[in-house]
């Protein structure tokens, strides 16, 4: 291809772009917003402010450090 021809190919889908974004302003237009929702309670989960235990952590990997007992190379 040519150099005008790969700008001819550009401006074509800058127009094929240019027509879709104005085709999803216009459907946002349309649309119109909801009143706003407050969160359904029984979907909520309760997170306890008390410590983990420490017996979850055993044997696991410090993510992006390694294993604890061995060392980097």
């Amino acid at each position: 291809m040519s150099l005008q021809d790969d700008l001819s190919a550009v401006r074509r889908n800058l127009d094929e772009l240019t027509r879709k974004v104005e085709q999803l302003e216009q459907q946002a237009k349309r649309q119109k917003p909801g009143p706003a929702t407050a969160p359904d309670p029984s979907r909520m989960v309760t997170i306890p402010d008390t410590p983990y235990d420490n017996a979850l952590w055993t044997d696991t990997d410090d993510e992006g450090l390694g294993a604890r007992d061995r060392r980097a190379p």
